[in-house]
């Protein structure tokens, strides 16, 4: 029984030892309106997924918003490399989803996206922890 346990006991630490680099908490670029946010990113099923967990105004000062809780992104899928695609984007300011892809790089995570042809540069968010 005592093997047992410590087999389970080593998988789980071998599987929090190779957490994905993608995953954790992002800060956002500024919007249209100044605001930004930071984004809690973990696994959902084969693919990434971000919530937004804290909303800030242009001078950093945390604020209330409706958005908190919602997903930003979804579906987005590691293909090595620091390279993630085949997902989704929301931008709250726009109220508009985007097809989107994502490069990571260090603690630095380039975001663009795409709809009905029209693409936008979601920037270059900076890893928060």
């Amino acid at each position: 029984m005592k093997a047992l346990a410590l087999s389970f006991a080593l998988v789980f630490a071998a599987g929090a030892a190779l957490a994905d680099p993608v995953e954790g908490v992002w800060k956002t670029k500024p919007d249209d309106n100044g605001n930004f946010g930071h984004i809690d990113v973990k696994p959902c099923g084969p693919a990434f997924c971000g919530t937004l967990v804290k909303a800030f105004d242009g001078s950093g000062a945390e604020i209330q918003s409706p958005n908190v809780g919602k997903r930003i992104i979804w579906d987005m899928v590691a293909y090595g490399d620091g390279v993630y695609d085949d997902g989704k984007v929301w931008s709250p300011d726009r109220d508009k989803t985007y097809n989107s892809e994502m490069q990571l790089t260090g603690d630095s995570l380039a975001v663009k996206g795409c709809v009905v042809g029209i693409c936008r540069d979601g920037g270059t968010w900076t890893r928060v922890k």
